[in-house]
Parts: C-alpha cells; structure tokens; sequence
C-alpha cells in the first residue's frame, strides 16, 4: 500500500501502559508491513499532568520493545503557534466562535443536564454573539475559549476499517472547545492538525476514540482537507472482563520489563490481543508478525490480558534461545545484583553461557536466573524451607554428607558419569537409596527443591564448590525445628 503514513502519539501523563504499546505495535507492524513510515508525536500539552519523566519512560519503553521510529519524536508543545493560527483561521471563516462562559456557569450546565438525564449542550449565547460584541469583551480582558461551530442537522459516517460504517447525527454533537481560556488547544484541534501536516494516512488507535472521531471529521472538513483512513483496535480487558488497570497487576510496559520479561515474547503476546494470524502457530518472532500482520485481522471483540499466557510466551522464548543471545541481558541482570564476579576473568563468559543452557529451561523470566539460579554465582543463598523439610530431615545425612564430598573430592577427573558412578556406589555401599543422597545434594547445592539435573549442577558449580558445600554443616545447624 503506497503512502502509508502512520503515528502513534501517547500523552506523557504517565508510563506507557499495556494498552498503548499494543496501539504503538500494531501502528509499527502496518507501517513495516506495507513499506511505510511510523512516526512518533508526544502530545504534551497537558501542562499540569505531562513530565519530561514519563516522555523518558515512553521512549525507553518503545526501545525496549524494539519499534524504532522514523519520524520524530515531535512535540504538541512546540507547535502552539501552528494551533493558534489555525483557530484564528477556522473564527474568520465563522466555522468557530469565542466562548465567555464562566467555569462556574459551565459547572452548573453540567449538574442540570446530569439532572435531567440529558448530555451537555452549550447554549446560543456565545455562539450568535455578533463580532464586535465579542471583540468588545476581548477588549475588557473577559477570559473566552474557542468552540468549534457545528452543524445542527445532518450526518456525520466514516468506515472503520475494523467496526464498519459508524455514523453520527450532527444534532448530537456539542460545540466542542478547540482553544482553552489559556491559550492551550485541545485534544480535537491538536490530534487533527498534527495528523494533517505529518500528512497521517491511516489513524490507528483503540477504541475508546471512536466517540471522538465524529468530531475530528467535521474539524477536517471545516479546513478543507481529506480525512485519513480510521481503524480502532478493541480494547484490552482484565480477568474479570473489565478495562484492564493497576487492579489487575503491572500494567506498565517498564514494569514487565524490570521484572524480567523479554521484548520479543512481549510483543509476540500484545500481537495477539485482538489480532488473529491466518497460521495455526501463535508464536511469531518479530519478522514473521510484520509479514503477517494486516488490519482486516484485528478482531472487533475485547481482549482479555491472560498473565500465565505472558509468562509461557517468555519462558518458551528463554527455552529455546541460544543461551548467547540471552547472555547479555543475564549478565546484566547479574550486575544490577551484585552478582556478576570479574575475577572470573575471561573463562566467565563461558562458564556463564553453559550455566544459561542449564537454567533457561526451568526459569519463566531473566531475573529467575538471579533468584532461582542464585546458588550459581554466589556462595550466598538460603535453602528454601521446602527443600529443607523434604530432602533434608534424614536422621543419616549429617554423617553421610560429608563422607559423599569426599569421595567426590578423590575424584581425579570430575564430570557427569564419573560423579554419578561416585554417587551411586556411595549409596550401596552403605545401603541407602541413591534418591535420598541426589534429593539431599539438590537441596545443599542450589537452596531449592526443584533444580536441573544434580550431576550437571555439580559439573556446572565445579568440584571444589561441590565438595565445599555438601561437607558443611550449616544446614544442621541452623535447621528451624531442630
């Protein structure tokens, strides 16, 4: 499709959400997909809400996600003049008009139309005001907004490209303010502008901007320009199928991140919330959603954020990485723990990378390697109290603990078969089952109930931190019920 030209524009009022970044995806792998242009506006004229912190949060997090943009970032905060010229073409042109109303007479509109069950409608008042009546009340320095003035009969209809025709009467369309009493421009006049000088061909976005939409065409109309293509996404839902928020957990795409989950999997699950792949397969990498993704796709029907899908998509993707394309992001989370050792010198890389490829097939996220893998890099860790109380109340163990780590330690070579044989010879000479020694060791070695293979966790820890820890009895001692 030639020409296409789309935006994602978030409000930097707060952290970018779940929500947004599926809007910022789909926004991405349309433009991807059909050899256009993504571009990335900061709507920031929110002066009391919006932050340089969250502009920083939104761009980290798209980075993050991996949709770079092509344009931008451009700033609604650095085009006021453009907004202000455009009000003042659409009032010489009698398509808008100063409005005087108060706040207060504009509160009490409000109580009485919630009173009669009936939406707000700003009267005649303003509206019929002759010019120099209002030129007169500028001149006394009486605060007035700028209201679009609309028509009050006809149509307003628009094919969606997911919902299909939606049409509204004018009738039903309150003079909407497109200047504040401050000189800030509102939502309507600023999203329209900047779509028509960043010459927007398609406007992606969710679904709760289809009310908005009547109003932005007849914006459109009044400046004599050709309205883009629309297409609403449906929104993302909660559990309890209602609009997903903090209630239901992270929602903050920096969240999910700093807990340890992974771009590509990220992005491979928000594809999927409200879009349908014409393949079988739901597990795409990046390549294959752009080449995939079409709007005829996205359903109409909400989406339902489902946690422990995330989390299989993760630990899939973590299972069957090359454990060279996770180190980097390992090793920084083993820095950020303290539990990166430099002295390891140059065999810590690939002593790191065969720890990587034990692990990743037990853990759901980056930061597991630092929790439940945690007995791999430091001596310091705790054994969990499941581990302890099934694996280690053996009234036997204290004696044959230490005398299995020295059997391990004459061991003149020190890899899987040879352990495994010491192991199990150990157990039948003295007539107790292998089970009770390996359970035991798993429990001494890692601090956890449930490891990786315990031959392959000695060889991994090495036969010095093996002998170190099954020979100590610290774990005797400092047993809670004695």
């Amino acid at each position: 499709m030639p020409g296409v030209r789309v935006r994602f524009a978030p409000s930097p009022t707060g952290a970018l959400h779940v929500g947004g970044a599926r809007t910022a995806l789909f926004n991405w792998l349309f433009a991807r997909g059909q050899g256009g242009r993504f571009i990335l506006r900061i709507e920031d004229t929110d002066r009391q809400r919006s932050s340089p912190e969250m502009v920083d949060d939104i761009l980290g997090a798209l980075q993050w996600l991996g949709l770079d943009w092509d344009e931008g970032p451009f700033l609604q905060s650095e085009r006021l003049d453009r907004y202000r010229q455009a009000a003042d073409q659409l009032l010489n042109e009698n398509k808008a008009y100063r409005c005087f109303c108060s706040t207060a007479e504009l509160a009490a509109r409000r109580q009485a139309a919630a009173a009669s069950g009936k939406a707000l409608k700003c009267d005649d008042t303003c509206r019929e005001l002759p010019p120099d009546q209002a030129g007169e009340r500028r001149t006394r320095g009486l605060s007035s907004m700028v209201r679009f003035k609309g028509t009050r009969d006809g149509e307003v209809a628009f094919e969606d490209r997911i919902f299909g025709r939606i049409a509204h009467r004018t009738e039903q369309i309150e003079d909407f303010v497109l200047v504040r009493s401050d000189g800030m421009p509102t939502y309507h006049l600023g999203v329209v502008l900047d779509d028509l000088d960043m010459n927007i061909s398609h406007v992606v976005r969710g679904a709760d901007h289809i009310s908005n939409t009547p109003k932005q065409i007849l914006l459109y109309r009044a400046l004599d320009r050709p309205v883009p293509v629309f297409a609403h996404l449906p929104l993302i839902l909660g559990p309890d199928r209602t609009r997903l928020s903090k209630r239901h957990g992270a929602t903050a795409v920096t969240s999910y991140r700093d807990q340890g989950y992974l771009p590509a999997p990220f992005c491979n699950f928000l594809a999927l919330l409200g879009w349908s792949p014409k393949s079988e397969t739901e597990c795409f990498s990046t390549d294959e959603l752009v080449r995939q993704f079409t709007l005829e796709g996205v359903q109409k029907s909400n989406a339902v954020f489902n946690q422990e899908k995330l989390d299989w998509f993760n630990s899939r993707y973590l299972r069957n990485a090359p454990a060279e394309r996770l180190y980097p992001l390992i090793r920084s989370e083993l820095e950020g723990e303290g539990l990166w050792k430099e002295q390891l010198g140059s065999s810590a890389r690939d002593w790191t990378l065969k720890v990587i490829d034990l692990l990743k097939k037990r853990v759901r996220m980056v930061s597991d390697f630092t929790t439940q893998g945690r007995a791999f890099f430091t001596d310091e860790f705790e054994i969990e109290d499941k581990a302890r109380r099934k694996f280690l109340k053996n009234a036997t163990l204290p004696l044959l603990m230490p005398k299995l780590a020295a059997r391990l330690e004459s061991l003149p070579v020190f890899e899987l078969e040879e352990a495994e044989s010491a192991l199990r010879t150990f157990a039948a000479e003295n007539g107790v089952k292998a089970a009770l020694l390996i359970n035991a060791a798993r429990a001494l070695l890692t601090g956890r109930a449930v490891a990786p293979g315990i031959f392959e966790v000695m060889v991994a820890l090495g036969q010095e931190r093996t002998v170190a820890r099954l020979s100590g009895t610290s774990w005797v001692k400092n047993d809670p019920e004695g």
